[in-house]
């Protein structure tokens, strides 16, 4: 398992994806976990069996000098994990190998008129859909490339999504987009993947495409904010609860694990953000506020005060 070319496959190399495999990872996982451990063996030049927790420490240490991202360096700390407690059998060392704080960043969302600027941008006819059922049904980039004809449930009204981790979920379609997903079938005739790629028609389309998609089609469109397919899943999430859902709904239809991930989208949602300064308002000022005072208040006259009473 020394460096990052995938071949020649070493014996360890082989026995980590096989356990990866037998746990039902995704193929796109084990790509990233591989890629995690094929660094640590390239800064060493040696195979992750011959380290201890004080190298896999000095390795952490040099990808925080490499200002690596937030997001590869837990991945790759994932991967650690569950080499040397699964593969290599030290949980040890797994006690030893840290993550790092994720940084609280609120998501980037686009307002309803950003959105429809978006999504009226493309002009060939598979890209307005893909963009429109991206954000019209909160979906991953994984999960809209793989979508397949057959998801498309036209009875029931509903979209069949495969999620992370192989978790299955419906997603309601309303009857416009059905009208849409029609005419743009019409268009392609596609018989398996319901985006296939432009060059090979029995392959789906790739996730860099679609990504490429949202960038050009946000900087036609005059959108000064760096929009990606994952945006318009959070403007589906933050629109939602703006229109009132409820949150429980909205972490069935994004298929969270947990409440605290859809929660996030609360500290973003104007409706729940400009009802607080008024709520305190109403409860602080609320008796002394001053009161409007009332047409006919104007041509009233006023009565006189008699000395010696108030």
């Amino acid at each position: 398992m020394t460096g990052l070319n995938p071949k020649p496959m070493t014996p360890l190399r082989k026995r980590f994806i096989d356990d990866l495999r037998l746990r039902n990872y995704a193929p796109r996982t084990i790509v990233v976990y591989v890629a995690g451990v094929c660094r640590l063996a390239a800064y060493f030049n040696r195979s992750p069996d011959q380290l201890d927790a004080e190298d896999i420490r000095r390795f952490q240490l040099h990808l925080i000098e490499q200002k690596t991202s937030w997001c590869v360096f837990n991945q790759t700390v994932c991967a650690l994990h569950f080499l040397y407690s699964k593969t290599l059998r030290q949980p040890d060392m797994v006690s030893r190998i840290l993550f790092a704080k994720k940084p609280k960043k609120l998501p980037v969302v686009l307002s309803p008129e950003e959105v429809m600027r978006l999504l009226n941008t493309p002009k060939r006819v598979r890209d307005r859909t893909l963009l429109d059922v991206c954000y019209t049904c909160g979906l991953r980039v994984s999960e809209l490339v793989g979508l397949q004809v057959a998801d498309i449930d036209s009875a029931r009204m509903v979209l069949r999504i495969w999620g992370k981790g192989q978790k299955e979920r419906l997603v309601p379609i309303s009857p416009r987009l059905l009208t849409v997903l029609r005419d743009y079938w019409r268009t392609c005739r596609s018989k398996t993947w319901l985006f296939p790629g432009s060059i090979d028609p029995a392959k789906r389309l790739t996730e860099n495409t679609v990504r490429q998609l949202c960038e050009q089609s946000a900087e036609r469109a005059g959108l000064n904010k760096r929009v990606t397919p994952h945006t318009l899943r959070h403007c589906f999430a933050t629109h939602l609860l703006e229109a009132g859902v409820d949150l429980l709904t909205v972490q069935a239809l994004l298929g969270h694990g947990h409440l605290r991930t859809t929660a996030i989208y609360l500290h973003v949602s104007l409706r729940h953000l400009q009802k607080a300064p008024q709520l305190l308002e109403g409860l602080v000022f609320g008796s002394a506020a001053p009161q409007t005072p009332r047409a006919d208040d104007a041509a009233r006259p006023a009565r006189p005060v008699r000395e010696g009473r108030p």
